[in-house]
């Protein structure tokens, strides 16, 4: 798929699924939890904290009654640690031609803002991306109209794009604004798998691509 992209050009992507797998995110914590509390042998209880979490368990619960450990510190743990995670294949690249042709970048994304940001650091993605919109710092989420509207002010008589992977909430406000809208096909990983839900006109993106090596930036 071919975008072209000059100085009048701001490409935005969401975080989570669309630039890695979220599920990376959730294993990058799981073993930190379990290396914290069996350094020695950790990876038996990562094992298991993950095994319950794909049985739609509540794994925190699990770890709180046998190891002594209050849920609330686990979930604090959780949101704070320091994720090992990886972009997705061609990710980078795509964000560097966009650059390299004077396009910018922008980020919208639903989270906390200690997560999110620790999330674009651990992705090498802070100094790339012109603008950030995270919902705890704004205080509305997607599909909220002024998630979108604050990337139009901050660039004005510009052409917009938003690559994303959630058909519940992600497309709904650009399609109404008249930006162009780009789906990532979930690569059997996402965190939320239930899209089949929503192939509904206004909720769907205009095209969908399998990976970011079907993108090219002319």
């Amino acid at each position: 798929m071919d975008i072209k992209v000059d100085d009048k050009t701001v490409i935005v992507f969401d975080l989570d699924d669309t630039l890695y797998n979220e599920m990376e995110y959730l294993r990058s914590a799981y073993a930190e939890i379990a290396k914290s509390l069996q350094p020695d042998d950790w990876q038996p209880l990562f094992a298991r904290m993950y095994s319950l979490f794909r049985s739609k368990e509540d794994v925190f619960e699990f770890v709180a009654s046998n190891y002594g450990v209050k849920k609330t510190a686990l979930l604090q743990q959780y949101r704070g640690h320091k994720p090992v995670i990886h972009l997705f294949e061609g990710a980078l690249e795509t964000i560097e031609k966009i650059k390299a042709k004077r396009g910018k970048v922008g980020m919208i994304t639903d989270g906390r803002s200690s997560t999110q940001r620790a999330k674009l650091e651990a992705l090498g993605l802070t100094e790339l991306v012109d603008i950030i919109i995270i919902s705890e710092e704004v205080g509305t989420e997607k599909p909220h109209e002024a998630n979108y509207i604050a990337i139009e002010r901050a660039f004005e008589n510009h052409s917009y794009l938003y690559m994303a992977d959630n058909l519940r909430k992600d497309f709904i406000s650009p399609n109404k604004r008249g930006w162009k809208t780009l789906g990532l096909i979930d690569n059997g990983l996402n965190m939320h798998y239930d899209t089949y839900k929503y192939f509904e006109k206004n909720r769907m993106p205009q095209a969908f691509v399998s990976s970011f090596k079907e993108i090219n930036i002319t």
